[in-house]
Formats: C-alpha cells, sequence, structure tokens
C-alpha cells in the first residue's frame, strides 16, 4: 500500500511540473511578444514615416532615427492604437539641414480627417556604415576598401566620415598618414590624378553624335570628374575641360 501511495505522490509531482513548465512557456511568449506589439504605437509609425520623408528630401545615406526630445501628444490617440497606418504626417517646413537637432512643422491627420499642425523638436540619428583602418595606411596609398574594416556610426555626430558609397575608389589615394583603428575621413584622401599640370593631354569636343580630338596642355592637376582649366596647342585658348581617364578630358556642347 505504501509503494502505491509513493507511486501515485510521484506521479502527481510530475504532472504539477509539467503544468508549470507549460504556463512558464506561454508567459515567455507573451512577453516576448509584447515589445513588437510596442513598436507599432502610433508614435512609431508617425516617426517611421517621418523618417522617411526627411531621408528622402536630404537625400540622406543610411537609417534615420527620430525620437522627439519632449512628450509628444496626440489627440484621439487611444482609439488609434490598433490601426495607426490610418494617420498620416505630412511635413509643412522642412529644416534647413539634417542634423542631430530639429525642428520640424508637420501636418498630422487622423482617420476622421482631422488634422492638427504641430512643431516637433527631434533628435536625429543618421546610421550608416563607414571605413575603419585595419592596418597602418602610408601618404600616397590607394584606397582599399577590402583592407578596411566596417563600423557602424551616427554620420549625423561623425560628418567627416568617408562614405562607403564612393565611386570608384581605386581613384582615390590618401594624401596623409592614418593609423591602425581609427575611422577614415574625407579629410585623409584625395583624387588620385589622371591629368596633371604642364602634361598634354587629349581633350574630346563631343557634340551629340560629332565628336572632335585635339591636344591640349593641362593648366592644373585633375582626378575623374573634375574639371581643369587646359590650353590649346594651336590658338592658346584656355578652356574648362572634364577629366574623363588618365590624360583624356572633354568638353560637352
Amino acid at each position: 500500500m505504501n509503494s502505491l501511495l509513493s507511486s501515485f505522490r510521484g506521479a502527481s509531482h510530475g504532472v504539477v511540473r509539467r503544468a508549470l513548465f507549460a504556463a512558464g512557456v506561454l508567459i515567455g511568449a507573451f512577453l516576448t511578444a509584447a515589445p513588437a506589439e510596442e513598436s507599432r504605437t502610433l508614435r512609431g509609425v508617425l516617426l517611421e514615416n517621418l523618417a522617411r520623408d526627411l531621408a528622402a528630401h536630404f537625400n540622406a545615406e543610411g537609417d534615420l532615427v527620430l525620437e522627439p526630445v519632449r512628450p509628444w501628444s496626440l489627440g484621439g490617440e487611444a482609439a488609434a492604437v490598433a490601426t495607426p497606418e490610418r494617420w498620416s504626417i505630412r511635413v509643412v517646413e522642412y529644416p534647413s539641414a539634417l542634423s542631430s537637432a530639429i525642428l520640424v512643422r508637420v501636418l498630422i491627420s487622423d482617420p476622421e480627417g482631422r488634422t492638427d499642425e504641430q512643431t516637433l523638436a527631434l533628435r536625429a540619428q543618421l546610421w550608416r556604415e563607414a571605413w575603419v583602418a585595419r592596418t597602418p595606411i602610408e601618404r600616397g596609398a590607394a584606397l582599399d576598401p577590402a583592407a578596411c574594416d566596417l563600423r557602424r556610426i551616427d554620420s549625423l555626430r561623425d560628418r567627416e566620415a568617408l562614405s562607403t558609397s564612393i565611386l570608384q575608389p581605386g581613384d582615390w589615394m590618401f594624401q596623409r598618414s592614418v593609423p591602425a583603428g581609427r575611422l577614415l575621413s574625407w579629410r585623409d584622401v584625395a583624387r588620385r590624378a589622371l591629368v596633371r599640370k604642364g602634361d598634354v593631354i587629349e581633350v574630346a569636343a563631343v557634340d551629340g553624335p560629332l565628336q572632335i580630338t585635339l591636344k591640349a596642355q593641362a593648366m592644373q592637376d585633375g582626378g575623374r570628374g573634375e574639371t581643369v582649366r587646359v590650353r590649346n596647342l594651336d590658338s592658346k585658348r584656355e578652356f574648362a575641360a572634364l577629366v574623363v581617364a588618365p590624360n583624356r578630358a572633354e568638353v560637352r556642347f
């Protein structure tokens, strides 16, 4: 009889333990899901839409994140939690520039068509990847992204950080030495000169399908995409031309 009672108690304890474990799993799942629901609040949706608008207006590179400086009240907010996407926000007056602290005049419309014009004081962060020197870089070395590490930065604070979207990195060179581990900045690099002052280069005058080439003397150094002064060897007249390749420039009409 005693052995029977012991077996019954053991089985009961096992059932209780399994029930408590299942309850814990359910509570954990609920707590995990809560932040995802909170992230779709009305304020969150409006700030995301406003961030997309500002990023497009300023042609910003990266992920723009906005946060109100002061508590932000919205009329009828309680009724909008379930359908925040039915609200809209439109910029009435843009700031003069994108910075870490901005004022934005906006017009907010609710699902019933009511509008509210407000001036929002916002903290802004513009997150993107930037290059960091993996090893010491000597002055005169070519920019090589493969020799750099990536770091995520707020480019509104690190405004001088070199953009990773730079076209044709090989056309850039370091104009000063950079120690290992330092964030690369625009001050560290300069365009590699494809045309050098005093050299005789080929200049193409392009007008639609027509093209005429002539020889000219470069009056200054210039990298790809830069405009330099050149002198016609025959007429001695100077004019501006766009550098397009080593020892080659173009003039378009």
